[in-house]
């Protein structure tokens, strides 16, 4: 059973949440809406999806989901690929929207997977710098001297005015930040800090410094998976209660 999260900001607050889990068990799609969806009275359902407490079904891939898949026409496509680390044949469309993060320019929306232990029992995460739109020139040239492998540091922002548990990233020596953690995955990079900081290493995993900034600092962090540790496990990701409806989805007609 592969699942996704779908992450959606409020942009009155700017505050992030999972609002929507997709799962494919090899067959049909399905689609539910988390509690997330009714912590902030501005979101609304997607479009023919109005119940928010039932479960939606079909044989293709959601509108709301396929729209977001990077086209083989585009001209970058192979470019693409590469700066997300994949396989030229890559295909498989729930893997092509969590490497992409699903991000549209036209909405606030993010897709995202949830973290399983690796085979050696241990946490990791591949994950792109974000916000580095929002920095100066001085540190974009920073992020452009940067290599593979290069140990970046976790810097928790408490203090933010946005959102309380903001992770800024910055280098070593000169200490610069170079972005921040997404905040759907940084209540987990958090929970790892608290139980062991000593083992949470943080590096430059692939710098693409030609892609759009979105693509541009591609990070790797690799941690002790702690014991009775559980990610994407708050309330949030919870999905409400089914009121015992389940409703097929004609793809092509409705999202």
């Amino acid at each position: 059973m592969k699942v996704l999260y779908l992450a959606w900001q409020d942009r009155q607050n700017r505050k992030w949440l999972p609002v929507g889990k997709l799962s494919y068990d090899g067959a049909i799609y399905r689609f539910v809406y988390t509690k997330g969806a009714k912590k902030s009275p501005n979101f609304m359902p997607f479009g023919r999806m109005v119940d928010l407490n039932s479960t939606y079904k079909s044989e293709e891939l959601f509108p709301l989901f396929s729209n977001r898949i990077i086209s083989k026409k585009r001209p970058e496509y192979t470019h693409i690929l590469k700066w997300l680390d994949l396989r030229e044949d890559e295909t498989d469309p729930l893997i092509l929207l969590a490497k992409t993060e699903g991000i549209r320019e036209t909405d606030t929306l993010t897709v995202f997977s949830c973290p399983e232990p690796d085979d050696e029992g241990k946490y990791r995460a591949n994950f792109f710098s974000h916000g580095l739109s929002h920095l100066s020139d001085t540190t974009i040239n920073r992020v452009k001297s940067l290599r593979p492998g290069e140990r970046l540091y976790l810097m928790p922002d408490p203090q933010n005015q946005y959102d309380l548990l903001a992770i800024a990233l910055r280098t070593d020596d000169p200490k610069t930040i170079v972005g921040y953690c997404p905040r759907y995955i940084s209540a987990d990079f958090l929970k790892l800090l608290k139980e062991d900081p000593g083992a949470v290493i943080v590096q430059v995993k692939k710098l693409n410094v030609e892609a759009p900034v979105q693509w541009r600092l591609l990070c790797s962090l690799v941690a002790r998976w702690p014991r009775n540790f559980s990610p994407c496990s708050d309330e949030v990701y919870e999905e409400l209660p089914n009121g015992g409806t389940s409703q097929p989805v004609t793809c092509g007609h409705s999202d």
